[in-house]
């Protein structure tokens, strides 16, 4: 790309965006160098790396942590150099950076393929990460472990140290000494402790005199049978660095067998990271990913080289630099086969705002960047972008006389081609308008005849004309609101714009028989024809207006369907999860009322009783398991037994839990005895419904009940699970043994007992409790929907 017009396009302000969003200094430089690429194969594969990105990034928060560019480190190491703890702690980390986002994009190939190709490229630890937290604490000291020489050396320099402390201390404390100190303290000067002594008392204390204070008034002295204990220490000390130097370079050694492999892993890194800014950026400017299209070739009739046909569809587009807030977005969507726009308007109207947004958004989507533009926007590709640009906003202002533009117009013009993007701001302008006009004309001709595209803002209405009348060139304008005297700053394609000099004259107060003189002077076709303009354009603006109408009622009308559709998405789920819930109480009722007429079959033969009263009870049961892949019906409420006062010995009653009839022969304090046939069975009150009551319901009713008099003792179900979590395991046993004997009691085939994961002491607890239990038939852990490790299945013996 031409370095000029990046220049000119203010491209480099983009990357300094850009950059403001890295983490670390290698990315940094990536984002300083980006530049938009010739190849449409990059182009792409750069877009679709944003969008993976920005994908991410909407499920989940990722970064490069605390990674540094440890390239020299690398270079260093390998060079035998010996690393700086600060510096290997950087290495440390970068390198735990680099392990967690390849554990991010482990299995992802597909959701995020260009991302993870990049991820493959981040370094392995190779014990790197280890050996540095071995020896290095996170503040950077070596550690005394580091070795068992640098522990036994740090253990002799303590004690060393506390031999000396407690040597000066007695300088200190001593009566005949401690009056003539100055301070009864212990300070250090040049590596060796001292104390302060007074200078009148020099001599009087036998000792070495290091320094002394500013006035004189204080020397700093060691005294001489503490010299040797100082030597000592120092002697320690300087073996403490000789070991912690070694140490440090056998670290060094192992990043430096690997300098190749970092240094390409952090290279790597910068791009992972480089993608995540421009995922960053976009999100911040509320950018989308645009439609980059290859340039379409057309012949010419006398066989000459073919032309570009290039497809722009740019909606809502905003200038990347502005605030989106406040900046107004432009449509940009000529027909197709369009080669040049002529954009006409009055000054400050917006052209070169416009003509910049056009640039910049090209040089952005062929850097991987997503443009500030409405989703779906599209873009052709281009081999190379000029632009020429001379006002106020440009960063070269030499650029802004004739001379200047013409110059660099000779320049551009050697290098187009027909996949070129040339934008021209102000073409022909300081100079004569009639030769400026016909220069322009000239140049827009032959940048035509050369197939490249062309944007162009003028004040000529010379251009105009000839957009009008030539094949492939449209005319565009920027809007002016004649009541404020304001542009409008919106881009019109299609029409050419209006100077508004009288309507502006006359608005501001200009004598009106100065503006009709003007107007006399003026061609009455010109005058038709912007009249004419004029009406269009009030048209075009009413059908405008009209169009966001019907759009903001259709935008509503989706939101509506939206939220209608998610509430019967919820209903649906709601009545889905009350099926499946009623299907699997129909299954273990099916389950309990199998198991209770196996056993009253077992008792009838038992009593030497004919079977037949049981197959009520089994035609009963073939109906619930039909029932239970049908939606559950409610079932009709029945009278319970509550006052033990009203119930008499003889009296008929029915057992709900079996739906079998008796006779009461025994009355407890809350229960009773019932015969049934020949089996008597304990039931209490809440159990039982007369007779009578149920004679009383509805004919309908009746006919539904079983004929059944015979079955065996319920007792009221527990539920298929409890919960023990958060129990000590004590008192979980506790509640699990009565629950066991309660659910056991009631029949039921198999229970859930939830222990939760946690530390797995529960769980192991639970499980010895169950092995060999009276109740238990056998147990297993559950399934990935049922809870898996947190829950286990519990099948029951039969009572």
């Amino acid at each position: 790309m031409d370095e000029k017009s990046l220049q000119v396009l203010e491209y480099s302000k983009i990357r300094e965006r850009l950059k403001s969003f890295c983490d670390f200094s290698a990315s940094m430089e990536l984002a300083g160098q980006l530049e938009p690429t010739n190849s449409y194969d990059l182009a792409v594969s750069r877009l679709a790396e944003t969008t993976e990105a920005r994908k991410l990034f909407s499920i989940q928060d990722v970064s490069i942590g605390a990674a540094h560019d440890i390239r020299p480190a690398a270079d260093l190491a390998a060079r035998s150099g010996v690393l700086d703890p600060q510096v290997l702690l950087d290495v440390k980390s970068t390198l735990i950076a680099c392990r967690e986002l390849k554990k991010t994009f482990e299995k992802k190939e597909g959701e995020y393929p260009r991302l993870c190709l990049i991820a493959q490229g981040l370094p392995e630890t190779h014990g790197i990460v280890d050996s540095i937290s071995r020896v290095l604490s996170e503040r950077g000291e070596v550690l005394d472990s580091a070795s068992v020489k640098l522990a036994d050396i740090r253990r002799n320099l303590r004690i060393a140290h506390d031999r000396l402390m407690s040597r000066l201390q007695r300088y200190i404390t001593d009566s005949h000494t401690a009056s003539m100190l100055q301070e009864s303290i212990i300070t250090q000067r040049d590596g060796r402790y001292v104390i302060p002594l007074r200078a009148e008392f020099k001599g009087r204390i036998k000792a070495v005199v290091h320094d002394q204070s500013s006035s004189g008034a204080t020397l700093f002295v060691e005294p001489l049978p503490v010299v040797e204990a100082n030597n000592e220490i120092r002697e320690f000390q300087l073996a403490e660095r000789d070991e912690e130097r070694r140490i440090l370079a056998e670290v060094s050694s192992i990043v430096g067998a690997h300098a190749v492999e970092l240094k390409y892993g952090v290279e790597n890194l910068a791009a992972l990271d480089l993608a995540f800014a421009k995922a960053k950026y976009g999100d911040s400017i509320r950018a989308s990913e645009p439609l980059l299209k290859e340039k379409k070739e057309e012949r010419r009739k006398n066989g000459d080289a073919p032309l570009s046909s290039f497809v722009f569809h740019l909606i809502q587009a905003r200038h990347p630099l502005l605030d989106p807030e406040t900046v107004v977005p432009i449509d940009v969507d000529p027909r197709e086969g369009t080669r040049a726009i002529v954009i006409t308007g009055p000054n400050t109207g917006g052209k070169t705002v416009s003509l910049k947004t056009v640039g910049l958004l090209v040089l952005m989507a062929q850097s991987g960047l997503h443009i500030p533009a409405q989703s779906g926007s599209e873009l052709p590709f281009f081999k190379s972008v000029y632009a020429d640009i001379g006002d106020e906003q440009s960063i070269e202002q030499s650029l802004s006389t004739f001379s200047g533009h013409i110059t660099n117009i000779i320049r551009i013009l050697k290098h187009i081609d027909n996949r070129s993007l040339v934008i021209f701001d102000e073409l022909g302008s300081g100079t004569d308008p009639q030769e400026g006009a016909a220069i322009a004309r000239a140049i827009l001709s032959h940048l035509l005849e050369a197939g490249c595209m062309t944007l162009v803002a003028t004040h000529y209405p010379e251009l105009k004309t000839f957009a009008h009348s030539t094949e492939s060139v449209v005319n565009a304008s920027l809007e002016f609101d004649i009541k404020t005297l304001r542009p409008t700053f919106k881009l019109t394609i299609g029409l050419p714009g209006r100077s508004n000099a009288l309507a502006i004259a006359q608005k501001l107060g200009l004598p009106q028989s100065i503006i009709e003189s003007a107007k006399a002077e003026i061609n009455p076709l010109d005058l038709r024809a912007d009249k004419l303009l004029d009406d269009i354009r009030k048209e075009r603006n009413r059908t405008s207006r009209e169009r966001e109408k019907l759009e903001k009622q259709r935008a509503k009308l989706e939101a509506q369907n939206a939220d209608l559709q998610k509430r019967l998405e919820k209903i649906e789920d709601e009545r889905r999860e009350t099926i499946a819930k009623a299907r699997a109480e129909g299954e273990l009722e099916v389950a309990v009322l199998k198991r209770n007429i196996d056993s009253l079959k077992s008792q009838l033969k038992k009593a030497g009783q004919p079977l037949t009263a049981i197959k009520a009870l089994e035609e009963k049961m073939g109906r619930m398991e039909e029932k239970v892949e049908s939606p559950v019906e409610r079932r009709t409420d029945q009278s319970p037994v509550s006052n033990l006062q009203s119930l008499k010995l003889g009296e008929r009653v029915t057992v709900g839990t079996l739906n079998a009839d008796g006779v009461v022969t025994a009355l407890g304090e809350s229960d009773a005895e019932v015969q049934i046939g020949t089996v008597r069975v304990r039931a209490k009150f809440s159990d039982l419904v007369r007779r009578q009551a149920v004679d009383e319901r509805p004919q309908t009713e009746k006919k539904r009940q079983p004929s059944s008099t015979v079955n065996r003792p319920s007792y009221t179900s527990p539920g298929m699970e409890v919960d023990l979590r958060g129990l000590m395991a004590e008192d979980a046993l506790d509640k699990m043994e009565r629950y066991l004997e309660q659910a056991y009691l009631s029949g039921l085939p198999w229970v859930r007992v939830i222990h939760g994961k946690g530390t797995g002491k529960l769980r192991q607890a639970v499980r010895e409790a169950l092995k060999g239990h009276t109740y238990v038939k056998s147990f297993e852990e559950g399934g990935h929907t049922e809870g898996g490790e947190g829950v286990t299945v519990v099948k029951l013996n039969a009572n």
